[in-house]
C-alpha cells in the first residue's frame, strides 16, 4: 500500500506526503521500505509527538531520525520544544498539506490512536488540524486531529501483539467508545499480526 501510494503521488507529479505515528510498528515499516521508496520525493510528517526534549528516547522523532535516510528525505518534525506550544501547534497545522497521501496509524491497548486518547478534550477538537493533549502516560502530546486524518487519501493501520487484540476487535466492530474507531474507515486498510487477531 505504501509503495503504491508513493507511485501514485509521484506519477501525478507530486511529492509523496506521508504522516507517521509513534509506537513500534512504524520503525519496522520504514526499515522494510528503506530500499523501496524514492526518498528524494518523500516528505514525512509526524502524526503525534510527546512533549519532551530533543534526543529524548520517548520522542518519536528520535526513532524517525534513526531509521530514515535523513540526507535524502524531507522530514517535518512537530515543534514540541517550542516555548509557546499552542502557537507551535498552529504553525505545524499551517504547514500541513490539504491531503496526506497516506497516514500510518497504530492502536493502543486502550483504543487510542495517534495521541487521541480516551477521555481527553482533544477528542472533541474539530476546528484545528493539530492540538495538544493533557498528560497521558507521563507526557503531554501534540497530535493530528480527526479532521486532518479524515482528509487523508489512504490510512494504513499497523497493529501487532496480543495485548492489542481486544482493542482491534472493537476497532473492527466500529465501536465508537474507543478513540480509534472515530477515524474514517472509507480509505483504510488494517494490517495485523496473528497475535493481534487471536
Amino acid at each position: 500500500m505504501v509503495t503504491e501510494a508513493a507511485a501514485e503521488a509521484i506519477g501525478a507529479g507530486r511529492r509523496f506526503l506521508i504522516a507517521v505515528s509513534g509506537g513500534q510498528t512504524p520503525w519496522l515499516m520504514l526499515e522494510a521500505l528503506a530500499e523501496r521508496l524514492p526518498w528524494e520525493e518523500v516528505t514525512v510528517f509526524q502524526v503525534d509527538e510527546r512533549i519532551a526534549p530533543d534526543g529524548d528516547p520517548d520522542r518519536n522523532l528520535t526513532q524517525l531520525e534513526r531509521v530514515l535516510p535523513l540526507e535524502r528525505v524531507d522530514l517535518r518534525p512537530m515543534p514540541v520544544t517550542a516555548d509557546d506550544l499552542d502557537a507551535a501547534a498552529a504553525a505545524y497545522a499551517s504547514s500541513l498539506p490539504p491531503h496526506f497521501d497516506l497516514v500510518h496509524l497504530g492502536l493502543g491497548e486502550d483504543g487510542h490512536t495517534a495521541s487521541l486518547v480516551p477521555d481527553d478534550a482533544v477528542l472533541d477538537v474539530t476546528d484545528r488540524d493539530v492540538a495538544l493533549t493533557g498528560s497521558y502516560q507521563g507526557h503531554r502530546r501534540m497530535t493530528l486531529t480527526y479532521p486532518v486524518l479524515g482528509r487523508a487519501r489512504r490510512v494504513l493501520w499497523l497493529v501487532a501483539g496480543a495485548d492489542k487484540s481486544p482493542a482491534l476487535a472493537r476497532l473492527r466492530a466500529g465501536d465508537l467508545s474507543i478513540p480509534a474507531s472515530r477515524v474514517s474507515t472509507a480509505k483504510a486498510l488494517v494490517l495485523a499480526d496473528t497475535a493481534a487477531t487471536a
